[in-house]
């Protein structure tokens, strides 16, 4: 009979991406020093990093630990060698905004899996806006972006997307025009807070948010908050887990990241916040939860952009739910690190698991079963950490073939997940 896995104790995530992407490419426009603490320091938030060096930003080592300074400058400066984004395509999308507004040529770029991921969305109405981009066969990286004067936009965004939302509010701001979005759904809101606070006037009215440049950029000092999408994975170890409760100190409590949290409650999980505060206009606190015998559920499909990170953890936990799930309009997924859509449901199926994709949704029957085999997760960070939670199950036979990826975003992951542990009884 497999032993029984007991959890607990006081744990911490690291940085959020989304914020530590935003803080950095904020701090670059501010002339004068600004500090980073508590920034993530995964090869994702590297990759801002070396960009905005070339881009002649002064930014020290991300260190676990050391609080990260950054000196702006006004005006950047044009790089001779291409701006190489890694595997990140929020450094990519975001640093295009930035680049529109500057009277430079840039060529950018990224590995394999980022040259694959769609950048029309972004340079179609970067363009509008009077930019200049020459790019490849698949409209995607690498390319070549010339910024300048910019004029004003008005856009219906095609896609609920917080990258393409936040590199259009990002070349409005650093080029000084009005910048007006209709957005199909509510995606996250980090770089509207942000602006916010270098005085820049946003509202957001039925869905149409409006930006006018009356904002300045000036340094600034912020702590990041651990990152919600990185706290799913031990909340997920501990709703597995048999005994015990666990707190995660510090995690961002933005609403328009913690969204699946509603969707764990639904699933039966018990998760309290607590010691709730404020940083920079960015709510965080405590999450403590505990073992949970969890039910299925079904996510509606404007319920998608604001769990969009935390999918593959969330099927997971429904392949052990007592009942069918049914997650609805996941198309998105399928331009991620990884066709993450079919990669579900393929190392589900591979598993043992009762796992299919209809359409752009994904169906899961969860089952008691034991789960073996191989997880193939083509280097998807968020693949390899949601399979490798579910391989802590008692009985579970799991192998993750690259366990290693899981530092884009969650450096020391594995150390993380196995500090949860308090023995088997």
């Amino acid at each position: 009979m497999p032993k029984s896995r007991v959890v607990g104790g006081t744990h911490r995530v690291p940085g959020d991406k989304s914020i530590t992407h935003r803080a950095l490419l904020f701090a670059a426009l501010a002339p004068g020093r600004s500090t980073v603490t508590g920034a993530l320091t995964s090869l994702d938030a590297r990759s801002t990093a070396r960009v905005l060096r070339q881009l002649g930003a002064e930014v020290s080592p991300l260190r676990q630990g050391t609080p990260v300074e950054i000196r702006g400058r006004k005006r950047l400066v044009r790089s001779d060698t291409a701006l190489d984004c890694g595997n990140s395509g929020t450094t990519a999308r975001l640093l295009l905004g930035l680049l529109a507004a500057q009277r430079f040529s840039s060529r950018v770029t990224g590995d394999a899996s980022l040259r694959r991921r769609p950048m029309r969305r972004v340079t179609d109405p970067l363009v509008a806006m009077g930019a200049r981009v020459t790019a490849g066969a698949n409209d995607g990286l690498p390319l070549t972006i010339t910024g300048g004067a910019l004029q004003a936009l008005d856009w219906e965004l095609a896609v609920a997307s917080a990258q393409v939302k936040s590199a259009l509010l990002l070349a409005g701001a650093a080029g000084g025009v009005e910048v007006r979005l209709t957005e199909r759904a509510a995606t996250r809101d980090h770089t509207e807070r942000f602006l916010r606070h270098f005085g820049f006037d946003i509202t957001v009215r039925r869905g149409v948010l409006t930006l006018k440049p009356t904002g300045q950029f000036a340094p600034f000092d912020i702590t990041v908050p651990g990152d919600p999408s990185s706290a799913i994975f031990l909340l997920a170890a501990t709703l597995l887990a048999d005994r015990g409760d666990v707190r995660i100190a510090g995690v961002g409590l933005n609403p328009s990241r913690t969204g699946f949290l509603a969707v764990l409650r639904r699933m039966g999980a018990v998760i309290d916040e607590a010691n709730v505060t404020e940083s920079f206009g960015e709510p965080l606190g405590d999450l403590i939860t505990q073992p949970a015998m969890l039910v299925s559920t079904d996510i509606a499909a404007d319920e998608v952009p604001g769990v969009i990170d935390e999918i593959p953890m969330l099927a997971c936990l429904a392949a052990r739910a007592r009942g069918t799930s049914r997650f609805v309009g996941l198309a998105e997924l399928r331009v991620k690190e990884s066709n993450r859509l079919e990669l579900l449901a393929t190392n589900l199926q591979r598993l043992g698991a009762n796992a299919r994709v209809d359409g752009d949704d994904l169906i899961i029957a969860g089952r008691d079963a034991p789960l073996a085999g191989r997880v193939v997760t083509h280097a998807d960070h968020r693949i390899a950490m949601a399979f490798t939670v579910l391989g802590r199950v008692a009985g579970n036979r799991i192998r993750v073939d690259d366990p290693a990826c899981a530092a884009v975003s969650f450096p020391g992951f594995d150390v993380a997940l196995a500090a949860l542990d308090q023995g088997t009884r």
